[in-house]
């Protein structure tokens, strides 16, 4: 199969793409209709791309016809504007490779490959797997390391092997080492990007060499945490970091209860209903929506509501 080169890809990505939240309805249906506004919103509000079906989209508790019309209208709203990497990786290879293959035919720019979870592969398991969905498709395709999640984490050694493989251009590490991160920056092409999976790490490894990153936060501050970056890229450092602590507070509070129960409860406070998460989830306790109120306070939220 032809497939696309991780050089030719780069021009399509920018530095800040968000981890879109998956928009539900009162009586917990998918709601396209507020998804595609959302896409669009978080354009306007400084974001470059879009992961859509992710950790933060509630990918588990999707269905595979969910994800496939989530990922055709979203790409149908935002056209030319930003793209879209369709959340494809699962712990099964197989069923990785069809649906990566759909996303494809539905329009999506890329796909997201997290780490198998619950089976704990091998790293051999691993090369072998992402190998495969790669080989598998024409699309570019995001290495995911987040192993807080997953349990498995993928070891700089296979990130290395694993970026010389044509249509692989990416990584989003979420491990917070920032020594494996160093040795992955150091051990792969200049056109392989990395890009932070964490909000909390976004300056400390674009200072060890990373491009940008997968973003919750921007949710709300995307335009604030865009100038940060940008700040940064062009020789600002001292401007970047002091930018990078004055966003911590509203970062870390999106991270009080597991992603995405916190940025939903705030995009619905914020006045973009984006309904409740889905259970196993459940909404934040009153202390702790409390703790994101307080934080929300103290911020302008960028996002068009």
């Amino acid at each position: 199969m032809d497939q696309v080169n991780a050089s030719e890809a780069t021009s399509k990505f920018g530095r800040l793409i968000t981890a879109m939240v998956t928009p539900f309805d009162k009586k917990g249906a998918v709601d396209y209709a507020r998804a595609r506004k959302l896409a669009l919103a978080l354009l306007s509000s400084g974001s470059d791309g879009l992961v859509v079906s992710g950790t933060t989209g509630e990918s588990p508790t999707l269905t595979h016809k969910e994800k496939l019309r989530l990922f055709s209208e979203v790409k149908a709203a935002v056209g030319t504007r930003g793209s879209v990497i369709a959340g494809t990786g699962s712990y099964c290879t197989e069923e990785s490779i069809k649906l990566t293959r759909e996303a494809e035919q539905a329009g999506a720019d890329a796909c997201l490959l997290v780490v198998p979870y619950y089976n704990k592969p091998t790293q051999e398991g691993l090369f072998a797997h992402f190998n495969a969905i790669a080989a598998a498709t024409r699309l570019p395709c995001v290495l995911y390391n987040v192993p807080s999640r997953t349990i498995t984490n993928l070891a700089p050694e296979t990130v290395i092997k694993l970026a010389k493989i044509d249509n692989i251009f990416a990584l989003k590490e979420a491990s917070g080492n920032l020594e494996q991160a160093s040795k992955i920056i150091q051990g792969t092409p200049s056109s392989f990007l990395v890009y932070s999976g964490n909000d909390s790490d976004t300056l400390p490894l674009m200072a060890l060499g990373a491009y940008g990153v997968v973003s919750v936060v921007s949710h709300l501050v995307g335009r604030q945490l865009k100038n940060m970056m940008e700040s940064f890229a062009s020789g600002d450092t001292r401007g970047a970091a002091a930018e990078h602590r004055r966003l911590l507070p509203l970062v870390n509070a999106m991270f009080l209860v597991s992603n995405p129960i916190p940025v939903k409860y705030a995009l619905n406070r914020a006045g973009f209903a984006a309904g409740k998460p889905r259970l196993p989830l459940t909404e934040p306790d009153e202390q702790t929506a409390a703790r994101i109120d307080a934080a929300l306070k103290a911020y302008k939220i960028d996002l068009p509501v």
